[in-house]
């Protein structure tokens, strides 16, 4: 299992509910993970009920097996801040210069150098390591931006490289590249069983390959049970409407008289079976897009009831029981 799990998703699709919910599977016996949010919308402090985070590495949950799971909310303008500190010891200067804002100017003007701080800082999280030599965190996951930008987010530090040819910045770049285009990382992706959602998949997945990078796991979301499977479907599209009502009669559902009770149920249960079974066709042309992917396929059903800091665990332990982590 890669130590760097990256977790990106056409928006909608639930793609911070499920790198929590692989924070939490992966932090299981004893393991330590650490999820990390870039795009600054506070979603896994919302996930798991707590106050907003800061920037910094900060405990927020505890998985079955007494794992840990940390939290850390990027902050691209203290992220610079700390790379100034680290290469050039600039101290009360660094913060002079975010007063006169031009750490927003930096982040937001220079090429790649936001992007390149924001997947810098997990991987260093990735590297770290305590006095003993091991590692910090067992496993760092990040809830990344979505699908349509997700290569150019991971692969802007090659760009960098390029621009910065010799230096602390072109180091840096590297040293994350090395990260990023190694077996330590892989990039998962999270779906839903339509059209769009499925179709940007199939472009990410198509991107990331032809940039190199590791592609992991489709993990769709939100998946509806199956009422009804095909064999039934095509018996409910054949049956007579009046042998419908005569079922509904004789399970007490009021006469089979012309105008009864059953008669005008009839109507609305069979118009219910056509959008299923349009529903049903839609899904299974997708699943087999999904399959020719030639990823890892898993599915993670909807929760009717919601989803609480109850249900994320419930998630978490489907995920494990998939053999995600």
């Amino acid at each position: 299992m890669s130590r760097l799990q990256v977790v990106s998703g056409k928006g909608g699709t639930g793609k911070t509910t499920v790198a929590a919910a692989l924070a939490l599977a992966l932090a299981t016996e004893g393991k330590r993970t650490l999820l990390v949010e870039v795009e600054g919308r506070q979603g896994i402090a919302q996930l798991f009920e707590t106050e907003a985070l800061p920037y910094e590495e900060r405990k927020i949950a505890v998985a079955p097996g007494g794992g840990e799971v940390y939290a850390l909310a990027i902050d691209p303008e203290l992220a610079l801040l700390d790379y100034l500190q680290m290469f050039y010891k600039l101290g009360g200067a660094g913060r002079a210069l975010k007063k006169l804002g031009a750490i927003d100017f930096a982040t937001t003007i220079a090429p790649g150098v936001r992007d390149v701080l924001l997947t810098g800082k997990a991987c260093e999280a990735v590297r770290r390591k305590d006095r003993n030599g091991r590692f910090v965190y067992d496993y760092v996951v990040m809830d990344a931006p979505p699908t349509g930008r997700i290569t150019r987010f991971l692969n802007v530090n090659d760009e960098v490289a390029g621009l910065a040819r010799i230096g602390p910045i072109h180091n840096q770049a590297q040293a994350v590249m090395r990260v990023l285009k190694s077996p330590e990382t892989a990039v998962h992706l999270v779906t839903l069983l339509e059209e769009m959602p499925v179709q940007e998949t199939a472009d990410g997945i198509a991107e990331l390959r032809a940039a190199r990078l590791p592609t992991g796991r489709v993990i769709v979301n939100m998946v509806r049970p199956r009422a009804l499977d095909a064999d039934a479907l095509e018996l409910v599209a054949a049956v007579p409407r009046s042998s419908v009502a005569r079922a509904l009669s004789s399970a007490g559902l009021g006469g089979a008289r012309r105008g009864g009770h059953a008669e005008r149920l009839v109507d609305p249960l069979l118009a219910q079976a056509e959008e299923y079974a349009e529903r049903y066709t839609l899904e299974t042309g997708q699943r087999a897009v999904l399959a020719d992917l030639g990823a890892p396929l898993h599915e993670l059903p909807l929760l009717t009831e919601g989803m609480d800091l109850a249900g994320l665990y419930r998630m978490a332990r489907q995920l494990r029981e998939q053999g995600v982590s």
